[in-house]
């Protein structure tokens, strides 16, 4: 049999390309690890994360088995054997410098061996090489070229004709998977509501006046909507426990109906009908968290056309006391209830979306406020988030600029105040913003819900609380809210959108 020795020269250590597809592959370099069990995009995932010079990987599809190889030094030997799965490495370019045909000393089924040589000038792309293999019996000719490569040999021998096309390789996150939800979706949060440890998709409905739940599947996949009706026009939701039995409950603000809703969990992922009660004008945005340290957590809410927040204290059996309220700016559209001084109390901050504003209210230490302290960011404020950016142990503030279609960050100078803002340009009329660790590198990155764009940016942190442009990915129409959470167990962070123009959520899984 004929081997063939393939000499590469590969640019551009960045992303993962697909080199070739082969069967029953042994590849002669450092195996590093053997995952069992996974998806090809996870075993390319988990290449990719490898920083050495040349990495590769071999993954049998028979019984999602992904190999992972490595080497630090400029080439590495792939043997392989004709026609079947997958090789990839973090070079986005090849150009074949040689090829040779040789026989082997011993005889056997025919192999291939590939020297992969990586040069010491690289070059960032995202672009990725794909080539498929087919095999036919012929007279023996060579011939050899950049783009493409055919040998053929003998009656017994082997023919190996290869393309190449280029394709975009995984970055992050796959393309999205829909589901339906009610009509003019604008909240969603994520949460186990049935107690399998699997988190569940609740999202509020504004122009059904529902909510609804996707209960997980166990996959990252999900099943059809259970909705459950509300108040009129709910424009924002949380799930907690607010009465203590352990079982997540829904709350919702109700904006044209001036309401918060609580719905209690029964303890299956089914829910009681709501109870409501009376809060500002048009509350716009609900957080749930224990303010007055009694272990049960309360109700803040942004009354967007009564220019302040109200605080519902929790009585302790899922019920609430009326609200105490706090002048904030002028129409606060989004709050977020976090410790900012290191008092270990939750204060309250909220973007005051006709002000251009945030707003921080301090807490006093019983559940009541301070007065705010305002600063300035971009024009009308629609999404808050509340992190430490820069790692020094000090949350700081992120905030999504409907009007500027910029985020902005401000971060916290140790006290409780903030610095001035340092302003990104995202998408068009971002709506939403979370901000959690996407790459695992223990630094958390912005992700933003662009309105306009019918997209989400990812902006990832460069370690200092300052952040890369965007990178975007596409969701449905007019996404409205964003939530970045680990749907299919496989410890990386996921995104789910509510779009509101296609009355949908997306779920876009970490590659």
């Amino acid at each position: 049999m004929f081997w063939l020795i393939f000499i590469l020269s590969l640019f551009s250590a960045c992303n993962a390309i697909r080199i070739t597809k082969i069967q029953n592959i042994i590849i002669v370099g450092n195996i590093y690890n053997t995952l069992l069990n996974v998806t090809e995009d996870r075993c390319i995932c988990e290449m990719i994360k490898v920083n050495d010079a040349i990495t590769a990987l071999n993954y049998f599809s028979t019984n999602q088995t992904c190999q992972l190889y490595r080497s630090n030094s400029s080439t590495i030997f792939v043997e392989f054997y004709l026609n079947s799965t997958i090789i990839f490495l973090n070079q986005s370019s090849i150009s074949i410098l040689d090829i040779q045909e040789y026989q082997p000393n011993t005889s056997s089924s025919t192999p291939t061996a590939i020297l992969l040589t990586s040069p010491s000038s690289t070059s960032p792309s995202s672009s990725a090489i794909s080539s498929s293999t087919s095999t036919t019996t012929t007279t023996t000719t060579t011939s050899s070229s950049s783009s493409s490569t055919t040998s053929k040999t003998t009656s017994t021998s082997t023919s190996t004709s290869t393309s190449s096309s280029t394709t975009t390789a995984c970055n992050f996150f796959l393309n999205q998977t829909t589901y339906s939800v009610g009509i003019q979706p604008m909240s969603v949060a994520i949460a186990d509501v049935n107690s399998d440890n699997k988190p569940d998709i609740v999202v509020a409905n504004q122009g059904s006046n529902t909510v609804s739940v996707l209960l997980n599947a166990g996959s990252g996949t999900f099943n059809a909507a259970t909705n459950y009706t509300v108040g009129g026009n709910p424009f924002s939701v949380a799930v907690v426990d607010v009465n203590s039995d352990s079982k997540s409950d829904i709350v919702v603000a109700n904006f044209v109906g001036g309401t918060v809703g609580v719905l209690l969990n029964t303890g299956s992922g089914i829910f009681n009908a709501e109870t409501t009660y009376i809060v500002g004008t048009q509350p716009y945005s609900v957080a749930v968290v224990d303010v007055n340290s009694d272990n049960k957590p309360d109700i803040v809410v942004a009354n967007y056309g009564s220019n302040n927040v109200g605080v519902l204290l929790n009585t302790g059996s899922g019920s609430f006391h009326a609200q105490t309220t706090y002048a904030v700016g002028s129409g606060p559209q989004a709050v977020a209830v976090v410790d900012v001084n290191s008092d270990n109390k939750f204060d309250i901050i909220v973007a005051n979306d006709g002000s251009g504003t945030v707003g921080v209210l301090l807490n006093t230490g019983s559940g009541t406020f301070n007065n705010q302290t305002t600063y300035a960011v971009g024009s009308y404020p629609a999404s808050v988030a509340v992190v430490d950016v820069n790692s020094d142990n000090k949350p700081d503030i992120v905030v999504a600029n409907s009007g500027s279609s910029t985020v902005v960050v401000l971060l916290n100078t140790g006290n409780g105040s903030f610095n001035a803002q340092t302003t990104y340009a995202v998408g068009s009329g971002p709506q939403a913003v979370a901000v959690v660790d996407v790459n695992s590198d223990n630094k958390p990155d912005i992700v933003v819900a662009n309105y306009g764009s019918n997209n989400v940016g990812v902006l990832l942190n460069t370690g200092s609380g300052t952040f890369n442009n965007q990178t975007t990915y596409a969701v449905g129409s007019t996404p409205y809210s964003v939530a970045v959470v680990d749907v299919n167990s496989d410890n990386e962070p996921d995104i789910v959108v509510a779009n509101y123009g296609s009355d949908t959520v997306s779920v876009l899984l970490h590659c």
